[in-house]
């Protein structure tokens, strides 16, 4: 036989640039362009963003991919054996091509399993036992090693890793915007890095334990992209037992940090020894040591974090260790921190509530979630997936249905440039206040406390609450120094509010310098 087909190559090469896109950006379809010239067909936008239809059956595009890249496999792996001597190239751009051909017998092979309904156990074993024979086929040319040969675990894991993270990612982020597609491809980044070949490389036992810091406003779906983060890691697999280490859903964990005290939040986190407070009769661990090696922990709403739990938390991101409360044992931390915030914690930081060091161990990897309404005025249609999306889990019978009510509702009481302040989390209140009563009466439009009567300070406090634009950390800064004001004593006003004398102080000096600044 000759050499490799020129055409043959070309293909190889340009269907490895396309196996290390990010999905989830318009390179991804430009490649799939290149690989398939003028057989390529339109796609609805120019960036992957998963409609309905690509739901139920898989792109047209993807199927002649994988037809084009499958026959040039076989030819190429026939021109391999049948060859003593071969061209470092042409090896390289088969291992690559192969890869690619192996990934999808890895999808494929997911997908009977789900359609077989089989549990997660006997479907690693199932995909396991296909993968292993395909890649022993493929891979195991005589006299030649591949580059890829001796990766097999390695490859598995990631076709593992990467499978979860893409449908991860559009489950927690859905809707055909440019500001959700650029979410997505940014997501995407926080678990692979923007280079996919340096992650298979060198980084995909070590990219694990990297912090991700999460902002934008209240109610714009930060603990979703959290938990497409947390459950995306990779997780290893053992050949003897046929089996992941974990499944990712078991070792995430969520701690909304304003739910707590601050001597709650520690134990929480870090666990208490027997004896460490009231009542602690018995030692627990805490949400870092349980999450292990290959979990992960959010720290929702960090901004509520007490200076003093900030500086125990510097050390679990600097040294990888921690202290359970009550006890002298340093233990290691193994697992990934995701923290998620409104705030703005620059501003946290000027006004003395946020260590900076512990920001900068933060944000070497900041992922920002787009307002509802930036995301609606880019594409209107966003809102009918969003409302489909909330009525199929509230109500999966009658999922059309209910969006149906929802949207028309929409359409004749609210106005169409209504903002949304409340973001998807007030979308979702919308859809479930319709489902009981028919009806919505958004933050602002609710009767409350008229202004007539109110002091004058008190007013603006109103007015935020009713519009939703005041944190609770600001309502209760606000509430303390009015409750200070009428009183000219931080004991009666904090015996009035039932909080401790020292809170009331610092949340009157923050709403001082809050108007200060």
């Amino acid at each position: 036989m000759g050499q490799v087909s020129a055409e043959d190559l070309q293909l190889a090469q340009a269907v490895s640039d396309l196996n290390y896109a990010n999905p989830f950006l318009p390179e991804r379809l430009q490649r799939e362009q290149q690989v398939l010239g003028d057989a390529f067909e339109p796609e609805p936008d120019s960036y992957w963003s998963l409609t309905p239809t690509q739901v139920s059956q898989r792109r047209p595009n993807l199927i002649r991919i994988l037809d084009k890249a499958r026959a040039a496999a076989e030819r190429m792996r026939r021109h391999l054996c049948e060859r003593r001597h071969h061209d470092g190239e042409s090896v390289r751009l088969y291992d690559e091509l192969t890869v690619y051909v192996l990934f999808y017998e890895v999808f494929d092979e997911r997908l009977k399993c789900r359609a077989a309904g089989q549990d997660k156990p006997a479907a690693d074993r199932r995909v396991w036992n296909h993968f292993s024979a395909e890649f022993d086929r493929r891979m195991g040319i005589p006299e030649l090693l591949l580059p890829s040969a001796g990766q097999k675990q390695e490859l598995f894991e990631l076709f593992h890793q990467v499978l979860r993270a893409f449908f991860n990612i559009f489950d927690c982020v859905i809707g055909r915007s440019a500001p959700a597609a650029g979410l997505r491809a940014r997501i995407w980044q926080s678990i692979f890095t923007h280079d996919m070949r340096r992650y298979r490389r060198t980084l995909q036992k070590s990219w694990q334990n990297s912090t991700t810091l999460i902002t934008g406003p209240s109610g714009s779906g930060k603990d979703l992209v959290a938990q497409a983060v947390g459950l995306s890691r990779r997780i290893p697999f053992d050949q003897e037992t046929r089996r992941f280490a974990v499944q990712p859903e078991d070792v995430w964990f969520a701690v909304n940090i304003s739910a707590f005290s601050s001597g709650l939040v520690e134990s929480e986190l870090f666990g208490h020894a027997k004896g460490a407070y009231t009542d602690a009769n018995a030692a627990r661990e805490g949400w870092l040591e349980a999450c292990g090696a290959w979990g992960a922990v959010l720290l929702d709403e960090i901004g509520e974090l007490d200076l003093a739990t900030q500086v125990k938390l510097l050390r679990v991101l600097q040294n990888r260790q921690f202290q359970r409360v009550g006890e002298t044992r340093t233990r290691n931390f193994e697992g990934k921190i995701i923290a998620a915030t409104n705030r703005d914690l620059r501003r946290e930081i000027e006004n003395g509530r946020f260590r900076e060091d512990l920001y900068y161990r933060l944000c070497a990897d900041i992922i920002e979630t787009p307002s509802l309404a930036k995301q609606t005025a880019d594409s209107p249609d966003m809102l009918h997936d969003l409302v489909r999306q909330i009525a199929g889990r509230i109500c999966p019978d009658e999922q059309d249905q209910l969006a149906t009510e929802v949207l028309n509702w929409i359409s004749q009481n609210l106005t169409a440039d209504y903002h949304w302040p409340g973001n998807i989390r007030e979308l979702e209140q919308c859809v479930r206040n319709v489902l009981i009563c028919g009806n919505y009466v958004p933050a602002s439009r609710q009767r409350g406390p008229s202004d007539d009567g109110l002091p004058a300070e008190l007013q603006p406090l109103f007015r935020g609450m009713a519009d939703l634009s005041l944190t609770a950390d600001e309502v209760l800064q606000q509430y303390c120094r009015f409750a200070y004001r009428q009183t000219a004593s931080f004991e009666k006003a904090a015996k009035l509010l039932q909080l401790d004398r020292r809170t009331v102080r610092t949340r009157v000096d923050q709403a001082q310098q809050s108007e200060l600044d």
